[in-house]
């Protein structure tokens, strides 16, 4: 006779009401993040332009402008033509971040289809995790509306592009939106490679080999070539010699330790151009050439000084950004480095719209006044920390 002994875990009521508490909390704020939502709506009925009033949610709640624009979006959404949607967030069913599942799908729909959808998705919503919501509204979609799911698409594969987003610890994502067959294609190629690679290389895990494969085919210009990079990095001269371990910058990235920078600069294709700072203040007063001779153009300074674009919380790199004027030249602004900062595309725009202000700091900083009179102030960190002047050993007399 075989025995076969099993235990049970035993039923921890402790632990229940600790879970039972966390949830109760967390429909707390799913109904808080309903009443937002009236609030963010009225808002955008009565701000201005929708590229205002995005950008004065993002600066009031210190997100990104594509965080604040969904916000507007989905709150929108969900006030205007998404009732039961908006019912299932007031009553805690789902989050705000699953009702923006179905108001990003529907966004480009008629508003019959839009009330199908969301009528179809009254009893599909509460319980569910963001991704099978997500699955649901694209079948409703697909469902209801057909053709106009066709054009979007096609629509949609014309907007293929590549992205970046900087994460810590001195890594980044690089991501494309591609067409479906097109992306699994490139990763089913990109796993065939690291296999075969793998099969001869232990050393590396498969995603390790995926990865570097990745980088490689990239970064070889012309398909075949050696890879070669091109970025810009602030670096301390004391870093740079391994006296000092303070941080560099990586432009666009942000703060990078000195090792990484030592190791960028030794690299036998890399480039040096002579930045001069204040030692008291640690920002910018020159950008020389890389040959040492001329002095630098207005545009080399100002990219080097500002090295994002000046508008508070946005981190596109100065080298991708415009060079403009913060008084416009129609107000008699002046061309120099007192009145000109890099700003990107849309920051650019952004200073003609109505109640908007920006008035320079110095060192490369920027005060903006939005429409309803706040004001936010962002200045670029200096490019090494401030050192105090030697003192002078000369007698006074």
């Amino acid at each position: 006779m075989i025995l076969v002994m099993t235990q049970s875990l035993a039923f921890n009521p402790k632990a229940a009401r600790f879970l039972d508490a966390a949830y109760d909390e967390e429909v707390v704020l799913r109904r808080a993040q309903g009443r937002q939502v009236h609030s963010i709506a009225q808002f955008a009925r009565v701000g201005g332009s929708r590229r205002s009033v995005t950008e004065e949610v993002a600066l009031a709640f210190s997100v990104s402008r594509n965080q604040a624009y969904l916000l507007v979006e989905t709150s929108c959404a969900l006030m205007a033509r998404l009732p039961n949607t908006l019912a299932a967030l007031e009553r805690g069913d789902i989050d705000l971040y699953k009702a923006s599942k179905v108001s990003q799908l529907t966004r480009e729909v008629s508003d019959e289809v839009a009330a199908q959808v969301d009528a179809w998705m009254a009893g599909r919503l509460a319980g569910r995790d963001p991704t099978a919501i997500r699955k649901s509204v694209d079948h409703a979609v697909q469902k209801f509306d057909p053709d106009g799911y066709r054009e979007r698409a096609e629509n949609k594969r014309a907007l293929r592009h590549v992205s970046l987003d900087h994460e810590d610890e001195t890594m980044s994502k690089l991501s494309g939106y591609l067409p479906a067959e097109v992306a699994s294609s490139v990763y089913a190629s990109l796993s065939r490679a690291a296999k075969a690679r793998r099969a001869s290389d232990q050393s590396r895990t498969l995603d390790q080999h995926r990865a570097d494969i990745f980088a490689e085919r990239l970064l070889a210009e012309d398909g075949r070539g050696a890879p070669r990079a091109h970025v810009h990095v602030y670096v301390d001269l004391l870093t740079l010699t391994g006296v000092r371990e303070d941080p560099a910058t990586l432009a666009g990235y942000g703060p990078i330790p000195g090792w990484l920078a030592q190791e960028i600069a030794a690299d036998p294709g890399s480039t040096w151009s002579r930045l001069i700072t204040d030692p008291s203040t640690g920002q910018l007063l020159e950008a020389s050439s890389g040959t040492y001779r001329s002095p630098a153009s207005l545009a080399r300074l100002i990219k080097a000084r500002d090295r994002e674009c000046t508008h508070p919380g946005c981190h596109r790199p100065a080298e991708f950004s415009e060079i403009d004027h913060i008084t416009t030249w129609a107000r008699n602004g002046s061309t120099d480095h007192h009145n000109c900062h890099a700003a990107c595309k849309i920051h650019n725009m952004l200073k003609e719209e109505p109640g908007w202000t920006a008035e320079p700091t110095g060192n490369g900083g920027m005060t903006i006044t939005t429409p309803t009179g706040r004001t936010y102030t962002a200045t670029p960190e200096p490019l090494h920390d401030p050192r105090p002047q030697p003192e002078d050993d000369t007698p006074p007399f």
